[in-house]
């Protein structure tokens, strides 16, 4: 494996393109490759099956154009499928998990509520890492249809606006002074959430954290890129104007059917 190969990141969609914005601002030297699975979006809410299977291909494909490290920048994927992952290919993998850690260490209320897909709330790795933290209240709720939003380009819609405070304000009756963010579509959220949330309430997500892993990952795999040549690639099963808007236009979105 080179380290002057790409490095891979793949989602359900779009979203994962908040945790690249990451990756580039820490990495800037590194080439990437990000796969968007807009087509088969949303993950949540398919079965662990379908969800081992979906990943397996997008790994399949980044492998293919020879990517020496690969991020899963998806937490549904991440928590039903990365341990499949780690066994069947020899690469490094990074995951997405939902940051409970931070918020369930330093919330004063002992409330936290996290906002994700079905497919991750309903994840053994989820359960796994609640049940660490006995001691603290975890307020699960179901982003439903906020990717589909996303992904058709409505992310700005009254309809939007609608689901987040039928989501969100719950919440905040039940007294959480930190929201998690478990799905990487929802950062792209975080001004709308602003604006129905008090101040006080604290927003994480796993954007800065995923970066900093994967460059302690190229660190002590020694796979730093040492060539001058910098390349960021981004493929898109479906339209690639959303996807376009959210990068801007340094950077061009190519439609690939896969």
């Amino acid at each position: 494996m080179s380290n002057n190969n790409p490095i891979g990141l793949f989602d359900s969609g779009v979203g994962g393109t908040s945790i690249w914005k990451e990756i580039h601002a820490l990495l800037p030297n590194e080439s990437t490759i990000y796969l968007a699975d807009s087509k088969n979006a949303p993950y949540g809410q398919k079965t662990k099956e379908e969800i081992i299977e979906l990943s397996k291909k997008n790994t399949e494909f980044l492998l293919e154009n020879n990517c020496k490290l690969i991020i899963v920048a998806c937490n549904t994927a991440t928590t039903n499928a990365i341990k499949v992952l780690r066994a069947t290919y020899d690469v490094p993998f990074i995951g997405i998990e939902p940051a409970i850690k931070p918020a369930a260490l330093h919330t004063k209320t002992q409330k936290i509520g996290i906002l994700a897909t079905q497919g991750t709330l309903n994840s053994e790795l989820f359960h796994q890492t609640v049940a660490l933290y006995s001691d603290v209240k975890v307020i699960e709720q179901i982003g439903f249809d906020l990717v589909k939003l996303i992904e058709n380009g409505d992310m700005h819609s009254e309809k939007m606006s609608e689901l987040l405070e039928a989501y969100l304000l719950p919440m905040v009756a039940q007294n959480i002074d930190y929201l998690v963010l478990g799905c990487t579509h929802y950062p792209y959220l975080i001004p709308q959430i602003k604006k129905i949330i008090p101040n006080h309430i604290k927003i994480i997500d796993s954007g800065e954290a995923v970066a900093k892993q994967t460059k302690h990952i190229l660190e002590s795999h020694n796979l730093f890129n040492t060539s001058k040549k910098v390349e960021q690639t981004f493929y898109i099963n479906n339209p690639p104007e959303v996807m376009q808007d959210l990068i801007g236009p340094k950077f061009k979105v190519n439609y690939k059917d896969f």
